[in-house]
């Protein structure tokens, strides 16, 4: 297969998701992945073809200060090219793994792209990870390059490895990335990459364990993410928006892959501080189109001023956490468009939604998207779940090629784990009903009773933070000599609300009101959630200070409100 021919095929395949828009049946019965067939690199055979020529913006960055980088198409297929050329000549070759430790900056793009171009593997990396956090990517990872912000370098001061170390602005000891762009270059050589060679290393966030490092192909995310593209409903001529941390996985999804394969502009907003007005003024003064952002965003924007409308947005998005149903009444109220929200993780693309054009049930995730072979499956018996019930969501591992990764590197072990009985196992429990909508229900490891009821910390949760002035929520099970183990809240308030006994009471009462008898949250706790480093709660450090407390290993140092003592 040509060249031309592995992007005639690409094309076809976005084309005819495109076409299926509101049409959501029809898309998962008609579509196929493509057979891209024995020689495939993304960057080459697609972002390169449509690409050269196209003065389109490509990306599209603002700073707080107003300051704006912005590239076309072309631009950033010359930008990376001279990248690549100048990589090459440092040594970085095919299937090498170069970690990329880089903020939302164009040269982030411009590696991401050139490293793609070498047949090198990309090791996206926070820049919120510490010297811990980088000698266990470098040793698991086998990283032989480091490309890296100058204020960054000194992290890697005791970070041993005979790596090479490639800072972007001059720091004494490190080689400069600044010439790269200095000198004009050919187009870059296809490196010859299979659809199934190595292509991405990404480390998890590690809520409930070690970060896992997860592999994905030349395939897996870059043919994978048309399934995102299709849940996102971005179009060719889009100005995305996607508010998401360089390093993780949800950046590659839509400040990368998604919306360069739409031909949309990528647009970022860089702040040090969240800001809802300064974001909406963003959003309507660079006519964004589409916009995904995390829970967490959302509920903080709807606290803000949104009467000025949702200007030239065309399709909202949640993505990170399941959304609660509070966030999307509001946001219908205020701008009358549907926040869709929808399920993936880093071991694949997005996997379940809301897609456009498709009814929308507050508090589902949706339905499984095309492509993307979902089943529930039952923990104890393995066996799938039919029709309406409760299962783990797995993917099917006897339809390929999915967008799944190859496997975690390096843990055979818990890579017979995941991919046990023929399925993918993701770890997450969700509810089917009738119509074929997912209701995620938590983490296996989440999930837990009390009284002999199973309890969804993410139900309680979701009605906790309905209360105004609760900013966020986490439920664990507390032990109790008569229940085994009864729901707690952990809260951390809105701004402007003291954590006194008279506001725990507010909230125990507001639970109590709108959750069913055996779902009632007992206890509460004012406290600073425990989070992973890309945000994620840790509900499992919760978990174990509870276990903790009640073994008498450990003392609280929190004050305790509990259920029993409001008025009846």
């Amino acid at each position: 297969m040509t060249h031309n021919d592995v992007t005639s095929v690409y094309r076809g395949a976005r084309d005819g998701l495109l076409a299926l828009t509101g049409k959501h049946e029809e898309a998962v019965a008609s579509f196929r992945w493509p057979d891209l067939g024995d020689r495939f690199n993304w960057a080459v055979d697609w972002f390169d073809a449509i690409a050269r020529g196209n003065d389109t913006i490509a990306l599209r960055i603002v700073e707080e200060d107003g300051t704006r980088t912005e590239a076309s198409f072309d631009a950033m297929a010359a930008r990376s090219d001279r990248v690549a050329a100048w990589l090459a000549a440092q040594g970085v070759r095919r299937a090498d793994p170069v970690i990329l430790m880089l903020g939302n900056q164009i040269e982030l793009w411009d590696c991401m792209l050139a490293v793609m171009k070498l047949g090198a593997v990309i090791m996206p990396t926070t820049t919120a990870a510490g010297p811990a956090d980088l000698v266990d990517r470098i040793e698991r990872g086998g990283a032989m390059h480091v490309i890296v912000h100058a204020r960054d370098t000194d992290k890697f001061d005791d970070v041993p490895g005979d790596y090479t170390r490639i800072s972007v602005g001059e720091k004494d000891g490190w080689l400069d990335l600044g010439p790269a762009y200095e000198t004009d270059v050919p187009p870059t050589e296809h490196p010859g990459t299979s659809p199934n060679d190595p292509l991405l290393l990404y480390f998890t966030s590690g809520t409930t364990s070690r970060p896992k490092l997860v592999a994905h192909t030349q395939q897996s995310y870059p043919l994978g993410h048309l399934s995102t593209l299709y849940w996102l409903g971005t179009k060719p001529g889009d100005v995305h928006l996607n508010i998401s941390s360089p390093g993780w996985a949800k950046h590659a999804w839509s400040c990368f892959f998604a919306p360069w394969i739409a031909e949309a502009t990528i647009f970022i907003y860089n702040y040090a501080r969240f800001d809802a007005a300064a974001l909406l003024a963003q959003i309507r003064d660079n006519e964004v189109t589409t916009f995904c952002a995390p829970p967490t965003v959302w509920r903080m924007l709807i606290n803000a001023d949104l009467s000025d409308g949702p200007a030239s947005l065309r399709e909202v998005i949640g993505a990170g956490e399941p959304l609660n149903p509070e966030v999307i009444a509001r946001i219908k109220n205020a701008w009358g468009l549907t926040l869709r929200d929808g399920y993936g993780q880093t071991e694949m693309t997005a996997a379940v939604g809301n897609a456009p054009g498709s009814a929308v049930k507050p508090g589902s995730m949706g339905r499984p998207l095309p492509g993307v072979p979902v089943v529930l499956v039952d923990p104890v018996t393995n066996r799938v779940v039919e029709g309406e019930g409760e299962g783990e969501i797995a993917l099917d591992l006897s339809e390929q090629p999915l967008p799944l990764m190859s496997g975690y590197l390096g843990d055979p072990e818990r890579d017979a784990e995941a991919m046990a009985g023929g399925f993918y196992h993701t770890g997450d429990v969700a509810n089917r009903d009738a119509d074929g909508y997912l209701t995620y229900v938590g983490r296996t490891d989440d999930v837990f009773k009390a009284s002999d009821y199973k309890i969804s910390p993410f139900e309680l949760e979701s009605v906790l933070i309905e209360h105004p002035a609760v900013a966020e929520a986490a439920v664990v099970p507390a032990p109790d000599e008569l229940r085994l183990a009864v729901p707690k809240a952990y809260v951390s308030l809105v701004a402007g609300h003291d954590p006194t006994e008279e506001t725990a009471m507010s909230i125990l009462a507001y639970a109590r009101d709108h959750l069913a008898p055996w779902q009632r949250v007992r206890r509460l706790e004012f406290a600073e959630l425990p989070k992973t480093i890309s945000g994620k709660i840790r509900r499992v450090e919760l978990r174990s200070r509870e276990e903790q407390i009640s073994s008498g290993a450990i003392t609280g140092d929190g004050v305790e409100y509990r259920d029993d003592q409001l008025r009846t």
